[in-house]
C-alpha cells in the first residue's frame, strides 16, 4: 500500500481546538496522541441485559442470543404448518360436501341439510 498518501496528522492544541500538524507553529509541534473511540453494539441487547442482571453467566447469554431467534423461527414454521393444514381441511370438506350433494340424490340432499342443521344447533349452544 505504498501508493497511498501519508495520512494527515491532527493534534489538539492546549486551547482545545484541533489543527493539522503541518499547520501548527513550530513552538507547539510535538508528539500528541489523539484517542478515538468507536463503539459498536448489538441492535438488541434485551436478552443479554436480562441474563446478566439475574446473575447468570456468559453461556446463558450466548444461548439466549442463539436460541431466541431459533425459537421464533420454529414457532413461525409450526404456525405456517397449522395454517396450511386448516386450509387443506377446508378444501377437502368443501369437496366432500359438493360430491355428496351432487351424487347422493335425495338422500345426499337430506344428509347435507341434516349436517347444516346440526352445525347451526351447535353454534347456538355455544
Amino acid at each position: 500500500m505504498n501508493h497511498l498518501p501519508e495520512p494527515a496528522h491532527v493534534v489538539r492544541l492546549p486551547d482545545g481546538t484541533h489543527v493539522y500538524a503541518d499547520q501548527m507553529p513550530a513552538t507547539l509541534q510535538g508528539p500528541q496522541v489523539v484517542h478515538q473511540h468507536i463503539h459498536q453494539a448489538a441492535p438488541d441487547r434485551t436478552v443479554q441485559r436480562l441474563a446478566l442482571g439475574s446473575g447468570i453467566g456468559a453461556g446463558a447469554v450466548a444461548a439466549g442470543v442463539y436460541f431466541g431467534p431459533l425459537l421464533i423461527a420454529a414457532l413461525t414454521a409450526i404456525a405456517a404448518n397449522f395454517a396450511f393444514l386448516a386450509f387443506l381441511a377446508l378444501i377437502l370438506g368443501w369437496g366432500v360436501h359438493t360430491v355428496v350433494k351432487s351424487i347422493g340424490g335425495s338422500h345426499g340432499e337430506a344428509a347435507v341439510k341434516n349436517v347444516g342443521k346440526a352445525a347451526k344447533l351447535a353454534r347456538r349452544r355455544r
